[in-house]
Formats: structure tokens, C-alpha cells, sequence
């Protein structure tokens, strides 16, 4: 499968403006800051920060178009040709929020439990890859395919929600 670079930026933008809209509508919100532009902040792979009542959280946004597989994709290699490590793997983030945009579905994913457990138990799903073109070369993501049934019922704390 291969998708563009400007298919994946309008996917991200998409889910984060979504997101930050949703953020900022909660009652427990006090502010919320998209950091993806500040390279402090993208070497942690992290998006937005949520300040809240309870204080500060560190959310990564992950944006899908592809909600009808029922799967999440976990990214395992971000660039298998310069051998960079999946964002799922390496994020800073308290959670992760995994947004379908076509449905407006949302995973809330506490991290680092669910990496935790997905390094555990990725053995047993799907490894599946896809290519990017950049100019005139390309790069490959690899990442396994999850059923969200299989997280919502193995990983504790998991929420969903309709924006």
C-alpha cells in the first residue's frame, strides 16, 4: 500500500484540529497547546498539551482513515529505511489518542500501559507495511495490525468516544 506525504499531514491536521476542538470544549480544560511544530516536544512525540483541573497531560494525536478493518495500526518503524523507531514505541505522551476521522471515533489509549503491553503481545498480531514517496524516493512505516476489541479488553483504563 502506499499513500502520499500530503495524504498523512492532511490526516494528522484533520485529527488534531478535531481533537484540540474537543479538548478545549471539556469542563475539567483549562488550556490546551498544540506543540507538534516545536522540535523540544516532536523528539518526545508528543502533540498537545492538556491542562486540566488536575493538571498538566501529555497527549500524542493519531489520526486514521481506515476505521472499517476494526484494527489499530501500531507503528513499529516510522522510516524502516533509516531504521527509525515507530512513534508508538518511543512516545512520551500520558496517552495516546487514536482518532478515526471519517467516523469521528476516539481511542484514549493510557500510555506507556498499552505500549507495554503491545511489546508483550505483538507477536501475535499482523505486521503490515506501507510505502511514502518523498521526491523521488520513498520510505517504508511498519507497524502490526490490532483489533481494538483485543486492546479494549486487555488494556485496562482504555476509553472510547464519539466527538
Amino acid at each position: 500500500m502506499s499513500y502520499s506525504m500530503n495524504d498523512g499531514l492532511e490526516v494528522a491536521s484533520q485529527a488534531a484540529a478535531d481533537i484540540d476542538a474537543w479538548l478545549c470544549a471539556q469542563p475539567e480544560t483549562i488550556s490546551v497547546i498544540n506543540v507538534e511544530d516545536d522540535p523540544t516536544f516532536q523528539s518526545r512525540d508528543i502533540d498537545l498539551i492538556w491542562t486540566t483541573q488536575k493538571g498538566e497531560v501529555l497527549v500524542e494525536v493519531k489520526g486514521d482513515r481506515w476505521n472499517r478493518t476494526n484494527n489499530f495500526f501500531f507503528e513499529t518503524h516510522s522510516n524502516l529505511e533509516k531504521g527509525t523507531m515507530g512513534c508508538f514505541l518511543y512516545t512520551e505522551a500520558n496517552w495516546l489518542f487514536y482518532y478515526f476521522v471519517n467516523t469521528r471515533l476516539l481511542y484514549k489509549l493510557p500510555m506507556p500501559k498499552t505500549r507495554d503491553w503491545f511489546r508483550i503481545t505483538m507477536n501475535r498480531f499482523r505486521e503490515r507495511s506501507t510505502t511514502t514517496p518523498v521526491g523521488n524516493n520513498h520510505y517504508t512505516t511498519v507497524g502490526r495490525l490490532v483489533p481494538i476489541t483485543t486492546v479494549m479488553l486487555e488494556v485496562l483504563g482504555v476509553v472510547r468516544q464519539h466527538l
